[in-house]
């Protein structure tokens, strides 16, 4: 793939969004509540209360309120780990670039310091 220029998710990244997804779900278990359920109607309140403050109002049987609901725990869910995916995504690629290396090598090495590091800082080196 080098040869021919051709980019390749790495397979540590690409299985990454599913470690990331598993722990969404630990994190849901743990609280048992679903993500957003606790700020649903505040972000509602204030989606409306933009409006408002720009001078609109509308009835609340209108169509449009279906516009300002809150966001669904799917919702939460991709926004997290779009967000997740694309900073990892961006950190390995520029450590690739950097250390001009293959994006499946820079995400291998970058592990590998992380733990080294990780090990370093909590004293466990030997």
């Amino acid at each position: 793939m080098l040869k021919r220029d051709i980019i390749v998710v790495p397979d540590m990244l690409a299985n990454g969004g599913g470690v990331t997804c598993s722990y969404f779900e630990w994190l849901k278990n743990l609280d048992h509540v679903a993500p957003g359920r606790m700020t649903k109607k505040y972000s509602e309140k204030q989606n409306l209360k933009i409006i408002e403050t720009l001078g609109y109002k509308f009835p609340s049987h209108s169509p449009q309120m279906a516009n300002f609901k809150g966001a669904d725990e799917i919702d939460i869910v991709y926004s997290g780990l779009e967000e997740i995916m694309s900073s990892a995504t961006l950190e390995h690629w520029n450590y690739a670039i950097e250390n001009d290396l293959c994006f499946r090598d820079a995400c291998l090495g970058k592990a590998i310091k992380k733990i080294h590091t990780h090990f370093e800082q909590t004293g466990l080196m030997i």
